[in-house]
């Protein structure tokens, strides 16, 4: 097996918001991993006291904690329960009504000698190397089909014809985006926040599988610095529009 992670705050003066982990079971017969992409609320504030980072750690160690550990349980469950968790730590002290409570996109994937499962749920990125098809990506396209629309994203956050990302709602984890394959037709997994995804969807430095040919080549660490690159040769945002010039990057490339 082998595992390889990397991540690195978009800017060193601020925590870095995204979350990153593997487990693997101790009787060594499959395993689990977690990326999530933590929301940056606005500066007038988002009705919590905790900060962002305290989210994703706290959301994303429930969930590699349950998606490892009850394997009985859908990786839909798993997320559901997750949010409940995290939510109820922090109800009495928040006002997780907010449009804008700590907030996180997801990706998780378990394996084992019989199946890979999956949940993708918002604009972070699962790859996944097929045996004889090459890389398919698990995209939740809803942001990218809004923006084509000419819709305005703010007002559809976790709103019925919107898009929806991990909160205070465990409903949620309803439309996310699942499904899973027999373990003998996946070579490789590699889940990507949107920091490290903009290789491809925002410069377009290569496609998914010169993405994935990297990250088995290189690693995940390779794949950040090459992003980094990109953004300090446009640093005034101009030849690659982007909301931030850096970005939290997150990467786990996994062969189970």
């Amino acid at each position: 097996m082998r595992i390889e992670l990397a991540t690195a705050p978009g800017d060193r003066q601020y925590p870095n918001e995204d979350y990153a982990s593997v487990a693997l079971p101790a009787s060594g017969s499959g395993g689990a991993l977690v990326v999530l992409d933590g929301v940056t609320p606005p500066e007038e504030g988002d009705g919590c006291v905790h900060s962002v980072d305290w989210f994703t750690a706290r959301l994303g160690g429930s969930l590699l904690e349950l998606s490892g550990s009850r394997r009985d349980m859908p990786l839909t469950q798993c997320l559901s329960e997750a949010i409940t968790r995290t939510a109820t730590a922090h109800s009495s002290t928040c006002d997780l009504s907010h449009p804008l409570t700590p907030q996180a996109t997801v990706v998780t994937a378990r394996w084992n000698a019989e199946r890979i499962e999956y949940l993708v749920l918002s604009d972070s990125v699962l790859l996944i190397e097929r045996t004889h098809d090459g890389v398919t990506p698990v995209l939740d396209d809803r942001i990218d089909r809004l923006r084509a629309e000419g819709r305005r994203l703010a007002p559809l956050r976790n709103a019925a014809d919107g898009f929806f990302t991990a909160a205070a709602d465990p409903d949620v984890s309803g439309k996310a985006v699942t499904g899973e394959l027999p373990r003998g037709e996946v070579r490789a997994l590699a889940a990507l926040t949107d920091g490290a995804s903009r290789w491809v969807e925002r410069f377009g430095e290569g496609d998914w599988t010169e993405c994935f040919a990297l990250l088995r080549k290189e690693g995940p660490q390779a794949l950040i610095d090459r992003v980094r690159a990109a953004e300090h040769a446009d640093p005034d945002r101009t030849a690659f529009p982007r909301g931030k010039t850096h970005d939290d990057a997150a990467v786990v490339f996994v062969e189970p």
